[in-house]
């Protein structure tokens, strides 16, 4: 007889905070619930965790099912584990963040969700269960996580302006920075390579493009490079 264990135990979730970007806002990804509890709000992606997978596993699984979202940035964010966050039953969730590309990925809500659709951080609609508290607190580690890693590359098309650049930053901090300090600081990293092309069918002059140089930075960071924006 196999051994088991006496005790209850709670049901597990995974949710994921996408975060995408345009030309003024930071945006998060809703899917419009199809079930009850709930059903008809907005919400973030997410479900329960198959016993057969890891949690990466199943994160990557519900965005891909929710909303159509493949190959994405993806890091573990918090455990929340409040006894009646869910009405059904006692639900522990692993919340997750994840970064992508708004031109790179077509969302479409699939299985339980009735609707997939983009909205501004800073005007969301009224959430399911305590999703408003962990867009909040992704929030708050995206903010302070892109100051000291370059994820903030995941945001921007491969080849993006030192405009570009500054202006994905001044939208996750909420705050706006010095145009020559930022581009003297950000060109002294030594891991943007200059393409020698520059924007195109712009209506302002047309600015020089630039891309991550990815293998440069991990060689840089085996050498003691600390990344600090």
């Amino acid at each position: 007889m196999p051994f088991t264990y006496p005790y209850a135990r709670p049901a597990l979730t995974v949710d994921c905070v996408v975060f995408g970007l345009d030309v003024s806002d930071l945006k998060v990804l809703l899917i419009q619930r199809d079930l009850a509890p709930f059903a008809g709000r907005w919400a973030l992606p997410g479900g329960f965790v198959r016993v057969d997978e890891t949690l990466d596993e199943a994160a990557r699984r519900e965005l891909r099912e929710e909303a159509g979202l493949t190959k994405v940035f993806l890091e573990q964010l918090c455990t929340i584990g409040e006894v009646q966050r869910d009405p059904r039953e006692r639900v522990v969730t692993v919340a997750h963040y994840a970064l992508v590309r708004l031109g790179d990925h077509q969302v479409q809500a699939a299985t339980d969700a009735r609707n997939a659709a983009w909205f501004a951080v800073d005007d969301l609609p009224d959430l399911a269960f305590d999703h408003v508290a962990i867009v909040t607190t992704a929030l708050q580690r995206l903010q302070g996580k892109v100051r000291y890693q370059p994820i903030g590359f995941e945001l921007l098309p491969p080849k993006f302006s030192l405009s570009q650049l500054q202006r994905m930053y001044e939208i996750i901090l909420e705050r706006e920075l010095d145009k020559r300090n930022f581009r003297k600081k950000v060109l002294s990293l030594g891991i943007l390579q200059d393409l020698d092309e520059v924007e195109q069918d712009v209506a302002h002059r047309a600015a020089r493009l630039y891309r991550f140089d990815e293998r440069t930075y991990r060689q840089k960071v085996k050498d003691g490079f600390n990344f600090e924006l």
